[in-house]
């Protein structure tokens, strides 16, 4: 299967970064895999006023983005591994969706009829931590980053993509045993693909 792996985190010690890790361990030589580092790239997130202007026309709009577009366009399965700051995803993922995912690209827009295109990605999954409890975290303002994943890019993919959300919730008070069994948990998902 052709992987593409989507890492956002700064900082090379974290414990998203310990989960990228995992991440492509688990993956090993069985898969294709193609590694995106968001920070490392230098990835800019902000749409600039030329960008948005093109947004719509498709002869041109993919050009200042092009290396990821087409490792879109190659992946069967698409893994994100981020941290979720301030009940949301990382402004270069923010970024990452808002540029890389226009017209042409990850939909076609006919009139008033919108067609998904990344219909070559099968298999996502978002492996995730939060600061806070689920509670808070699904009650108090309603999970954006988790729908991000399971609704909005799931839906510009295969009609029968499956999505899997892995998230490691209350960071802010876990323990050494707690992350060890969430990587666990990862490896043996990321295993399965």
């Amino acid at each position: 299967m052709r992987v593409l792996v989507i890492f956002a985190h700064p900082v090379e010690t974290s414990f998203a970064a310990a989960l990228h890790a995992t991440v492509l361990a688990a993956l090993g030589t069985r898969h294709e895999i193609r590694d995106v580092d968001l920070y490392a790239d230098d990835f800019d997130p902000r749409l600039t006023r030329q960008e948005r202007l093109a947004y719509h026309d498709t002869t041109i709009n993919e050009a200042p983005v092009a290396k990821y577009v087409a490792d879109l366009r190659w992946a069967e399965a698409v893994v994100f591994c981020y941290p979720v700051w301030c009940f949301g995803v990382p402004a270069i993922l923010k970024g990452f969706f808002d540029r890389v995912l226009m017209p042409g690209v990850a939909f076609d827009i006919d009139g008033a009829l919108v067609t998904p295109k990344l219909q070559n990605i099968r298999r996502v999954v978002a492996v995730t931590t939060y600061g806070r409890d689920l509670w808070r975290v699904k009650i108090g303002v309603g999970d954006l980053p988790k729908k991000q994943i399971t609704r909005y890019f799931r839906w510009f993919c295969a009609k029968d993509a499956k999505v899997t959300y892995l998230a490691h919730y209350h960071m802010n008070i876990s323990t050494d045993q707690t992350r060890a069994a969430y990587q666990k948990r990862v490896a043996r998902v990321i295993e399965g693909l």
